[in-house]
């Protein structure tokens, strides 16, 4: 049943691009400001904000997890499945937003180039040339945010794991975009993004790890097998994530400059590189998922 509706969901992704502004779950916003409120209220009890904005957003789907369960010869089930599913996978798709950025540069527009960057790396900049060489390494860090961690929940815990992983993402997101602008109205604890960041990094550990196990796998082995195994460990957990998917990643392209190539010009090539390396890896997970369920593990 997963097998088949993880195949649905991406199918759908690939053909109802019109239906993703659906998964941007701006209606979940004031949960989440609700939440960082309290994290301002309860600072003696430093994770209890996530807890109940987690436990709020998640019941709903949990409900009807064990609702739907095994009536209608599990039909419902599969519809719920695809459904959240579908909106927990991104929100923007991957390759379009590499495309988009590229086209920027070529075009010469600085204002769609610095807002498909900012989306890929999550923080703001100055200096929108400076930082692209840092946009490929990008596209594994958000293949795996925004698509395998998302799929590697599903298959353990089924839709409540996928939304779980989501929801936990938007609230990182929405902690440390929030704390960058002083949302008015939204009181947060100085170190409350980065509470968000520690349990989406507990939850990104193991599907990184996969996505660069499928990276190197769809790449160059031996070049990003030695990658790996030159990492040395960094100050937090979400770094350690980062840093594992952006070496591994762009060692197992192998690309190098050419002579008479720009800096901007290596970019966008390896840039596009990445994105057909991630959909090679999407390859290997789905390989891999559908012999577990003909073997009863992904069931």
């Amino acid at each position: 049943m997963k097998i088949v509706a993880l195949f649905v969901a991406l199918i759908l992704e690939r053909l109802a691009t019109h239906l993703f502004h659906w998964r941007e779950l701006r209606w979940l916003d004031p949960l989440i400001d609700f939440g960082l409120r309290l994290s301002h209220r309860w600072k003696q009890l430093p994770f209890l904000w996530l807890i109940v904005t987690l436990t709020i957003a998640i019941l709903p789907v949990a409900l009807f997890r064990l609702t739907l369960q095994g009536t209608l010869l599990g039909l419902p089930y599969l519809a719920l499945s695809v459904f959240v599913l579908f909106l927990c996978l991104g929100p923007q798709d991957i390759g379009e937003e590499v495309d988009r950025w590229r086209r920027a540069i070529d075009e010469g527009d600085r204002e769609a180039e610095r807002m498909n960057a900012r989306a890929l790396l999550e923080r703001g900049f100055n200096d929108v040339v400076g930082v692209r060489g840092d946009v490929p390494g990008a596209v594994f860090v958000q293949a795996n945010n925004r698509m395998f961690a998302v799929i590697f929940w599903f298959v353990l815990l089924g839709p409540v794991g996928a939304w779980l992983y989501r929801v936990t993402d938007l609230i990182r997101r929405r902690a440390l975009f929030s704390a960058q602008r002083a949302a008015p109205g939204v009181q947060i604890a100085p170190d409350c993004g980065a509470r968000a960041y520690a349990l989406q990094a507990v939850l990104a550990w193991v599907p990184a790890r996969l996505s660069a196990l499928g990276l190197i796998l769809a790449g160059h082995y031996d070049a990003g097998l030695d990658a790996w195994r030159a990492l040395r460990p960094t100050t937090t957990l979400g770094r350690d994530n980062e840093q594992l998917l952006t070496r591994v990643g762009l060692a197992a392209l192998q690309l190098s400059q050419d002579q008479e190539e720009s800096a901007s010009a290596f970019a966008t090539r390896r840039a596009r590189a990445a994105k057909n390396l991630v959909l090679r890896t999407l390859g290997f997970w789905l390989v891999g998922i559908a012999i577990l369920t003909l073997v009863g593990v992904a069931i």
